[in-house]
């Protein structure tokens, strides 16, 4: 019992921003707009977590994060910009499927990424796991990306981090991470049903929707 105790003691930080994380990615798959400042919560926390980890790249993901963060949150507020029928209102911004143009930017992007992370965390940092650590930070970087603009196969981008993600960190012994990347790995699925729903609704006006329950 003691020791139990002093392990979520020693582990408490982690462990907060483990439950932090859980509830981002439950209001992710509801598309409520208070995900944003979850999230900013939850990056302050894994700055630290992945910082004592040596897990240099992830830790410089989680600053990006905060950044996207708000400007996702500008997004999910301000919507499309423009009427369905040309009637000047604002629509709320709506699920999308990804255009081919999108992709191919966004493919070049990650592996521009991803090699320009390699290099830096093999030459100028002491990380046990460079290519790994960049490959979840660059893909991670996309996948928020689309999340900012609601892109439905962002969740794939994420089935493939949590999975490559949750190998990594039970190496590195971070288990309470380990076990919020196990339920992320659940929930994409389920935001993968979610959100595909939401690719047959109609495009709602600002004034239909309450604030801080977009998409509903």
């Amino acid at each position: 019992m003691m020791e139990a105790i002093s392990w979520v003691t020693d582990n408490f930080i982690e462990i907060f921003g483990a439950v932090t994380g859980m509830v981002y990615v439950f209001l992710e798959i509801r598309q409520k707009i208070w995900l944003w400042p979850v999230g900013v919560v939850t990056s302050a926390v894994y700055l630290w977590v992945f910082f004592t980890g040596k897990l240099y790249a992830d830790m410089s993901l989680q600053g990006y994060y905060l950044v996207i963060s708000a400007i996702g949150w500008y997004w999910w507020v301000k919507g499309t910009g423009h009427g369905a029928q040309g009637e000047g209102r604002e629509v709320i911004l709506q699920v999308t499927r990804l255009k081919f143009k999108t992709g191919a930017i966004l493919a070049t992007v990650f592996t521009v990424l991803y090699f320009t992370l390699w290099i830096i965390l093999s030459r100028l940092t002491d990380s046990p796991v460079p290519e790994v650590d960049s490959f979840i930070t660059s893909l991670s970087v996309v996948a928020t990306w689309m999340l900012a603009r609601k892109i439905y196969e962002h969740w794939y981008l994420w089935i493939v981090v949590n999975s490559v993600a949750t190998v990594l960190f039970i190496v590195r012994g971070l288990y309470p991470t380990v076990l919020l990347y196990l339920v992320y790995g659940i929930m994409s699925f389920a935001g993968l049903i979610e959100w595909k729903k939401s690719l047959k609704d109609e495009p709602l006006p600002v004034k239909d929707f309450k604030a801080g329950s977009p998409g509903n």
